[in-house]
């Protein structure tokens, strides 16, 4: 059987990406497919098996590698030029746009959806905010038209695929909603046999993601810069790095992008993982829990089918400092008692 893999982009090693190396293990003759790739060789060994992605147009445009995002309403267009003629079975990766490619009647087209596409539809209000754009200039026309095009092409793509995988309930219900289209779970892979189960912590929480809005990282931050005598720990990279990093200090530290290895020591003697988001599955806090260290997440989206409040962690209601710091009070007055 030949197989074709679409992804939206290749540009970092997330959650979305281990579900293509999962595809890549699955089917001895498989290409995979993106608007962009812009891995590193280490991340193309991992992800890819060492493969190059068969790529569009938007791969050569100027400043593409650094802000490929900025080309957003050439994006249909672009995922419709992959020609799939010769291939027994499509499967999509998508939490954007890879869903939208065409295929052929008999042609079976499998779409494994992370999210409806979030800043055209659930997050489109605060993508407007987050980038100054909720008055009624120019510039805040020409996005919301293009977010408004993207949003009936997003749904009009949605009907061409013939069966939707949700990796979680939260997700099948958002893909209901968003295109009225019944998607079975299937959670994505986890490897938790990687962690080391760490029952004596050190004195530090954790967490780590891309540094992207919705992760809701500053919130984290700034809990913490009311709260001196407790070390927050921050793992990741992404847009949002120079903002987080007004509130680095003595007790926040910024480590950026660390290997796996480190990464899973910080991951395994942590104190507690905490997790900002409204997250579609949310990989991390499965690994934390692996690792024994409780995670304190925000009430919302897929940890509520992964974390047991009271048992491998604790939730908060609200996406503020304040919130966040009450779930950290209680869970150490948990450790106390």
């Amino acid at each position: 059987m030949k197989v074709a893999l679409v992804h939206d982009w290749f540009s970092a090693n997330g959650g979305s990406e281990k579900v293509v190396a999962q595809f890549i293990d699955m089917f001895d003759d498989i290409d995979v497919f993106a608007l962009v790739d812009f891995f590193t060789e280490e991340d193309r060994f991992v992800i890819l098996q060492g493969k190059r992605a068969h790529t569009t147009f938007i791969q050569k445009l100027p400043f593409a590698k650094s802000n490929y995002r900025s080309y957003l309403p050439l994006f249909p267009i672009a995922i419709e030029q992959f020609d799939f003629t010769g291939y027994d079975l499509v499967i999509s990766s998508s939490s954007a746009i890879a869903k939208g490619v065409l295929t052929k009647v008999g042609q079976p087209h499998v779409c494994y959806c992370h999210t409806p596409m979030r800043y055209a539809w659930d997050f489109y209000h605060l993508y407007l905010e987050q980038n100054g754009l909720k008055g009624m200039g120019l510039k805040s026309y020409f996005v919301r038209r293009s977010l408004h095009n993207i949003r009936m092409w997003d749904y009009a793509s949605s009907q061409r695929v013939d069966h939707f995988i949700a990796n979680s309930n939260y997700i099948a219900k958002r893909i209901e909603k968003t295109y009225g289209r019944k998607a079975k779970v299937i959670y994505p892979p986890v490897a938790t046999n990687t962690f080391k189960l760490v029952e004596k912590k050190e004195d530090f929480y954790l967490t780590v993601c891309r540094l992207v809005p919705y992760k809701k990282v500053e919130i984290i931050a700034e809990a913490f810069s009311v709260m001196p005598n407790k070390t927050l720990i921050i793992i990741g990279e992404g847009p949002e790095l120079n903002r987080i990093k007004r509130f680095k200090g003595k007790n926040i530290q910024i480590l950026g992008y660390q290997p796996q290895e480190k990464l899973n020591w910080y991951m395994e003697n942590a104190k507690a993982f905490i997790f900002a988001a409204e997250e579609d599955f949310g990989i991390a806090p499965i690994e934390a829990q692996a690792c024994g260290t409780p995670v304190i997440a925000f009430q919302s989206g897929g940890t509520l089918e992964t974390v047991v409040d009271g048992v491998t962690g604790c939730f908060f209601d609200e996406q503020t400092p304040q919130s966040l710091v009450s779930a950290i009070d209680e869970l150490e007055s948990r450790y106390d008692s």
